[in-house]
């Protein structure tokens, strides 16, 4: 067995880790109880913006209560964009049965037609049979028990993940009477000269698959703060910052939230949310960590 060259810290030896690179730690034992219930390597990732990598230092100032903070706002903060992804999601599961239903066939996920490549619908479609198959929801084994195994559309989307939902919609043939123009009419936007819009399917798409990848960075209790995305939505332009980003942070999937907001009530009262929790931990953190520009809080708002 080959040794890893890292040496294994007790916890009493990780605080003094911490202290010997020059974090200010106001309480070992308060420190020691916090690194037991979270764990070291965790709140790690809270602290790289203040390590120089060169000195092997903490910046002077860098203090263990401050750290805290940072990880008390992210997961607070996980927990709320969680919740409201839940709503956008269980919204979208109900549009995308209704603009598929116009061909009046329940079993429509079984016929390529109403897909633009056969073949990546012959993909989704392994995908939708494998997690059916996995389903242990009631309405899934009703159907299997009494109606010969056929899943109705309805039942079928309730248990796909969201991935798959995803990769289903961005195959959706487009175009006047299509799923897809119905689906997209839910998700109207303001173009630059101030009419409303319908988005394309892969501007829809963009979105769906970043709030794909948010989600399970929620679900996964994973890092939120300062973590860049490796996926870019389109940004309406009333929404862009100047100059543009190197790469993707919260607030471009925030946006993408906004724009699959189910309605505007609900993304009020999310929005606020947000607002409140960033007020709160102000002091902490960094708006830039997150890509929020100055003038964030107007963005979310839905005229803008």
């Amino acid at each position: 067995m080959q040794n890893y060259p890292k040496q294994i810290l007790t916890i009493e030896q990780q605080v003094q880790s911490l202290k010997n690179a020059g974090m200010s730690i106001p309480s070992d034992e308060e420190a020691a109880k916090y690194l037991q219930k979270v764990g070291y390597y965790r709140l790690r990732g809270y602290t790289y913006t203040f390590y120089d990598n060169a000195s092997k230092q903490y910046r002077a100032g860098t203090d263990f209560t401050k750290i805290v903070k940072l990880y008390e706002f992210d997961t607070k903060l996980s927990s709320l964009l969680f919740s409201y992804l839940s709503v956008i999601e269980v919204s979208l599961r109900v549009r995308l049965t209704e603009s598929l239903l116009i061909f009046g066939d329940s079993l429509i996920l079984a016929d390529p037609t109403p897909f633009k490549n056969k073949q990546i619908y012959w993909k989704n479609h392994a995908s939708i049979c494998s997690e059916i198959g996995r389903s242990h929801d009631v309405f899934i084994k009703h159907n299997f028990i009494n109606h010969d195994g056929k899943i109705p559309l309805w039942a079928a989307v309730e248990v796909l993940s969201f991935g798959t939902l995803s990769r289903i919609i961005k195959n959706l043939n487009t175009g006047s009477g299509s799923a897809y123009a119905k689906l997209s009419g839910y998700y109207k936007f303001k173009s630059k000269k101030g009419n409303l819009v319908t988005p394309s399917n892969s501007t829809l798409t963009s979105w769906i698959k970043s709030l794909v990848i948010l989600r399970n960075t929620c679900a996964h209790n994973a890092r939120i703060y300062n973590k860049p995305f490796n996926i870019t939505p389109e940004i309406i332009n009333a929404d862009k910052v100047v100059p543009q980003p190197s790469h993707s942070g919260l607030y471009e999937l925030v946006l993408a939230m906004k724009y699959l907001r189910p309605d505007d009530s609900s993304w009020e009262n999310f929005s606020a949310d947000l607002k409140q929790l960033i007020n709160e931990y102000a002091s902490y953190i960094k708006l830039s960590a997150m890509n929020f520009p100055h003038d964030w809080d107007s963005h979310l708002n839905i005229t803008a």
